[in-house]
C-alpha cells in the first residue's frame, strides 16, 4: 500500500482534530530522539471512514483515520501503525512497504496493511482511533514513552507467548523483564535496542596522565599508581575533578583552579532531563505504586551529587558552561572539552564524526553498590483491543524473527536478539575503522537496564514534565538552591498535579 496521500491527509485531519478537541494537542520532545507525546485526549463520538485500495477518505467531522479495508476478503486484515516513533520518513516508509508486500506474498492468510502517521499527529490520531473503536492491531516501532503514553492499552503478549511456545532464549532475560509492565503484563518482545555507558576522550585522559576507566563490568578502576578502586560514582568524581581544567592548566584539585574560566570539563550526562541524570545512581520513578508523586532516596543523593558537581567541585557542566561554545553550544562530548560523558549508542553514530581516534567507551559506574545503565529501546506492541490477535501475533513473531535484524538496520538500532550483534557490532565497526572502539561494552550494558525506565508515563505526562524540568533548570541555574526543599516542593506539585488528573 503507498501511503504518501495518506500522509498528506493525516496532517490536514489533524489540523481540524487539533481545533475540535478540548485544550489541543502539546508535546515534548524525548531524550532518545522519538516523537513527542501527546497530553491523553479523546473524542466521546467518533464516525470511522474507509478508503479502498490506493484511496484514502476520512470523516471530516470526526478527523479519525482508518486504514484500508482488506483487498483480499479471504485473508485475516492486521492493520500495521507506524509514527510513534521512527518510520515516518521517506526512506523508511519505502522500506516498510516493501516489508508489507513481502509478507502478503510470503503467505495466503494473513493480509499486513501498513498505515503510516506523521510524528507530529500521530498520538493524537491514535488516541481518536482508540475512542472510536478503530485501533490497529500492532503499533511500532516506538519507544519507553511512546508505549507509556497509552496505559492500558496493549496487550499482555504472555498469553501469546505461551500458547505459541515462542522462544525467547535469543534475548537477554534482562531485556525481557524491561518489558514486564507492573499492571500490564509483558507488553513488548525487545527488538532494537540502545544501551548507555560512558563516553571517554583518550587524548584528555593521556594529557591528565591518567588510565582510562574500566571496560568490563565488575573491573576496578585502576590509577597512575596502580591502586585500584571500585568504579563507582565516587570514583567518576574523582577522577572529573582531575579532569576539570581552567584556562590556566589548574585542574579543580587546586587551589589555584579558577571556576570563572573553566576550559574542560570531567563528567557530564548529555541530552536527558533529571530523570535520566537521577538513574544513573539507580532505577526510580517520579510515581509510586499507589499513584502518588515521590522523589526516591537516592534520586535525592543525586541531585546533591550533580548540583555540588555543578556548583561547588565545578567537574559537572551547569547551564551556562554547558550552552557555551567550550562545550560546543550543548554538543559536550564532540566539542572534546568534556572526559566522560554518559549517553547512549545512538550518540555514536550520530556525533562523534569530528573526535576522529580519540575516543572510546567504558562501563556505567555504580552507585551503593548497584549498576544502572539506563537503556533506550524500540519495540512492537500489540493494542489489547485488536480483534484478530493471534494473527497480529504471527505476524509480530515474523517481524521481530526472521525481519528483525533487517527493520532494526531500517530504524538504525542495535538487534535485541543476541544472535544478531555479531553482525551488527562488525557493521558499526567499519563506520569506526580508525577508533578500534570497543564495542562489548555496549552489549554487556544490555544486562544492566533501569527498571522502571527513565522514560515511564505519569498522570497529566506534559504537564508533570514541564514541572521536573523547571526543577532541573534551576538545579543547573542557581548556585544557591536548597536541594532537599525544592524536592519537596516538586513532590507536592507533582501531587497537584496527578490529583487534578484523577490520578
Amino acid at each position: 500500500m503507498k501511503v504518501n496521500r495518506f500522509l498528506m491527509l493525516v496532517t490536514l485531519l489533524t489540523l481540524m482534530l487539533l481545533m475540535a478537541a478540548c485544550g489541543g494537542g502539546e508535546s515534548s520532545g524525548s531524550d532518545s530522539g522519538e516523537a513527542a507525546v501527546a497530553e491523553e485526549s479523546t473524542t466521546d463520538e467518533a464516525d470511522t471512514a474507509t478508503e479502498g485500495e490506493g484511496a484514502e477518505s476520512a470523516d471530516e467531522t470526526s478527523g479519525v483515520m482508518q486504514s484500508d479495508e482488506a483487498t483480499m476478503p479471504d485473508r485475516t486484515p492486521v492493520r500495521w501503525y507506524v509514527g510513534l516513533g521512527a518510520g515516518t520518513d521517506e526512506a523508511t516508509i519505502a522500506a516498510q512497504e516493501a516489508i508489507v508486500e513481502e509478507y502478503n506474498a510470503s503467505q495466503n492468510e494473513i493480509e499486513l496493511l501498513l498505515e503510516i502517521v506523521d510524528n507530529d499527529a500521530a498520538y493524537d490520531v491514535l488516541n481518536t482511533q482508540i475512542a472510536a473503536g478503530n485501533a490497529p492491531d500492532i503499533i511500532g516501532p516506538m519507544g519507553i514513552r511512546g508505549r507509556a503514553s497509552f496505559p492500558g492499552a496493549w496487550l499482555d503478549l504472555q498469553g501469546q507467548i505461551d500458547k505459541t511456545n515462542y522462544d525467547l532464549s535469543d534475548f537477554d532475560p534482562e531485556l525481557v523483564e524491561f518489558y514486564q509492565v507492573e499492571g500490564e503484563g509483558q507488553v513488548g518482545i525487545p527488538f532494537a535496542v540502545f544501551p548507555s555507558f560512558v563516553f571517554f576522550n583518550k587524548d584528555l585522559f593521556d594529557e591528565a596522565g591518567l588510565p582510562y576507566p574500566p571496560q568490563a563490568y565488575g573491573a576496578p578502576y585502576v590509577d597512575e599508581n596502580g591502586d585500584e578502586y571500585e568504579w563507582n560514582m565516587e570514583t567518576v568524581e574523582m577522577l572529573a575533578k582531575k579532569l576539570t581544567v581552567d584556562s590556566n592548566g589548574n585542574d579543580a584539585t587546586m587551589d589555584e583552579f579558577d571556576p570563572e574560566n573553566i576550559v574542560q570539563f570531567g563528567f557530564g550526562n548529555m541530552w536527558t532531563d533529571i530523570r535520566g541524570m537521577a538513574t544513573l545512581f539507580g532505577a526510580g520513578n517520579l510515581v509510586d505504586e499507589a499513584g502518588n508523586a515521590q522523589f526516591p532516596d537516592h534520586w535525592r543523593d543525586a541531585v546533591k551529587w550533580y548540583h555540588r558537581g555543578m556548583w561547588e567541585d565545578w567537574f559537572y557542566p551547569n547551564q551556562v558552561y554547558g550552552d557555551s561554545e567550550i562545550l560546543g553550544a550543548g554538543d559536550w562530548f564532540q566539542s572534546g572539552n568534556i572526559a566522560m560523558a554518559n549517553s547512549h549508542l545512538w550518540y555514536a553514530a550520530c556525533c562523534t564524526a569530528t573526535l576522529d581516534d580519540q575516543w572510546d567507551i567504558a562501563v556505567v559506574p555504580s552507585y551503593d553498590g548497584v549498576t544502572t545503565a539506563k537503556l533506550h529501546a524500540d519495540t512492537f506492541g500489540i493494542m489489547k483491543s485488536s480483534k484478530n490477535q493471534d494473527a497480529a501475533f504471527e505476524v509480530l513473531t515474523w517481524m521481530l524473527g526472521e525481519k528483525a535484524g533487517e527493520l532494526s538496520a531500517i530504524y538504525g538500532g542495535m538487534p535485541a536478539r543476541q544472535s544478531l550483534q555479531d553482525a551488527y557490532f562488525a557493521t558499526l565497526a567499519e563506520q569506526f575503522p580508525a577508533q578500534e572502539i570497543n564495542w562489548e561494552v555496549a552489549r554487556e550494558s544490555l544486562a544492566y537496564p533501569d527498571r522502571p525506565s527513565h522514560e515511564e508515563a505519569m498522570p497529566a505526562f506534559l504537564e508533570a514534565s514541564d514541572r521536573y524540568n523547571e526543577f532541573g533548570q534551576l538545579l543547573a541555574n542557581d548556585p544557591d538552591m536548597d536541594v532537599d526543599a525544592e524536592i519537596d516542593n516538586l513532590v507536592n506539585d507533582l501531587q497537584r498535579i496527578f490529583d487534578a488528573a484523577g490520578g
